[in-house]
């Protein structure tokens, strides 16, 4: 069987897949890595382990390949978005990748949103101004290290990294991965005057955009080391948010892709950029004509791992359908708990945002808290509460899809969280809409080799990849608990920011936590 290697860089992992011609998985591997947290705020990744990742998982996977006798055409890329990496003249790091979850510069994100240009540079760029991004990153080595930011040959990410160490080709990076560093214009296809002015960085220290579907070729020594034929065209790929919608199918008009793991996203897919005019939703490319939008939430299975964590002593130790006392096991069981509650925990509220939070607001500091706290409340009505708020931060996100002329009819769901009953319940209800959990178990990886069988000709319409994607039976949602979750959704808004000052003062008052070792940290 001819099949296509997808190789997915993500903060904790790199995932890699070979897929079949129908999307069909014939070979899967994962390579671990730590997050390393050198500090409060930080949030970092050796270079090395994830070019050393990236190879063990293309040799693996072709390796595997080889023993059941399939045909290796072509390896495609996919990464995560947001990091910044300096690098010299010849693409080898200079020092640590900064992820997405890296907040140091929080100050300079509040600088440019208080000096005026924050919506305008998201109506260009299609990226919110938030310490995730590399525009702010910037800015932060340009107040406070001004010297190596001029002094740094060449500023890239993850992707700039995995292309040079795979590849003999310049400095290149992909149009997806370009269209969410806040510093590309997505409208004029160019890195962006006023984006760049702010970052302090030159056009000529910034990757060469080139279309996702842009073919390249494995080293010689790459190839030879993963047992691969020298001519395997390296399709450059994109950003692992757009990939999920595709490894999903959830590519049609009308059709959106929840992600429920660690953390949380909603994206639909369009046929051009689009600018929020409310500054809530990114836009991001998948292709130079199908774009995402959408809105990630950093909070959502961690918030019951906390509560695992934290409010689980005498917690039962086996649920219905849970076996073994794991740290899976627990959270299921806590689940099951809560499933016994009714839609509205009783009149609690819960703001979920245990890790900050991003969309719909891009607000840095935002803290979680619990509303309408009393004493009957107990820990079933706490765990659904937080489920509640998660998926009613999503059902905001959704919200703003319709206030952009983009509604969505289905929502194909992916994630750890999607095995949960209660989470999918809810998830529909909040959302109002049918949800399908879609059956792949690399989503992302798998959407990089479906858009490599693009770049190849042979899937000229990326919404066929619905057609290949496996799903369970709708959950529809419950007619009296959407109507309640509607009434509620304002009333989250409201709280959430109302409480904005008072967090901003508890941080200004609590100590500085202790600097922490390396984590394991997902997104």
């Amino acid at each position: 069987m001819d099949v296509v290697i997808g190789i997915d860089t993500g903060t904790t992992a790199t995932k890699g897949v070979a897929a079949g011609p129908a999307g069909e998985l014939r070979a899967l591997t994962s390579v671990h890595y730590p997050l390393s947290v050198p500090g409060p705020g930080r949030a970092e990744l050796d270079p090395r382990q994830l070019t050393r990742a990236a190879m063990k998982a293309l040799a693996d996977v072709a390796a595997e390949c080889r023993e059941r006798g399939d045909r290796v055409i072509a390896v495609s890329l996919s990464s995560f978005l947001h990091a910044l990496l300096p690098m010299d003249a010849a693409g080898r790091p200079l020092g640590p990748v900064v992820t997405w979850a890296d907040g140091r510069s929080a100050r300079q994100c509040e600088k440019i949103v208080a000096a005026g240009p924050a919506k305008r540079l998201q109506a260009r760029t299609g990226t919110p101004v938030h310490p995730m991004s590399p525009l702010t990153k910037l800015a932060w080595w340009a107040e406070e290290d001004p010297g190596t930011l001029r002094g740094t040959p060449r500023w890239g990410g993850v992707k700039e990294l995995i292309v040079a160490a795979l590849a003999d080709d310049p400095f290149l990076v992909d149009l997806s991965i370009a269209s969410g560093t806040g510093l590309y214009d997505i409208h004029s296809r160019r890195w962006d005057d006023e984006a760049l002015a702010i970052a302090g960085v030159r056009p000529g220290q910034l990757a060469e955009v080139v279309p996702t579907t842009h073919a390249l070729r494995l080293s010689p020594e790459v190839a030879t080391a993963a047992g691969l034929p020298p001519d395997v065209p390296l399709i450059i790929g994109a950003a692992d948010g757009p990939l999920a919608n595709l490894g999903v199918g959830a590519t049609p008009p009308g059709v959106a892709a929840v992600s429920l793991g660690t953390s949380g996203a909603l994206r639909t897919v369009v046929d051009r950029p689009t600018a929020d005019a409310a500054g809530r939703l990114f836009c991001y490319a998948l292709t130079e004509d199908r774009w995402v939008i959408g809105g990630a939430v950093n909070n959502a299975g961690s918030v019951v791992r906390w509560a695992a964590q934290s409010l689980a002593a005498g917690a039962p130790d086996r649920a219905p359908g849970v076996a073994g006392e794991g740290a899976d096991d627990l959270d299921a069981a806590l689940l099951a708990e809560a499933a016994g509650i009714r839609a509205g925990s009783e009149g609690l509220l819960c703001l979920p945002y245990l890790l900050g939070e991003r969309a719909p607001w891009w607000r840095p500091g935002m803290r979680g808290a619990y509303l309408g706290l009393r004493r009957e409340h107990a820990r079933p009505h706490l765990v659904r509460a937080a489920v509640e708020g998660v998926c009613q931060q999503l059902a905001l996100v959704r919200d703003s899809f319709d206030a952009e002329g983009c509604p969505v009819t289905e929502i194909r769901a992916t994630g750890g969280a999607a095995a949960s009953r209660l989470w999918v319940s809810v998830l529909a209800s909040a959302l109002d809409l049918p949800v399908t959990v879609a059956d792949v178990p690399e989503g992302t990886a798998l959407g990089a080799c479906l858009l490599a069988r693009h770049a190849l000709g042979e899937l000229p319409d990326l919404d066929r990849a619905a057609d290949l994607v496996p799903t369970a039976n709708a959950t529809h949602p419950d007619p009296e608990d959407a109507a309640l979750y509607r009434r509620l959704r304002p009333l989250v808004e409201r709280s959430a920011l109302a409480v904005l000052d008072v967090v901003a003062e508890l941080d200004r008052l609590a100590p500085e936590p202790l600097p922490a070792t390396e984590k394991a940290v997902t997104r």
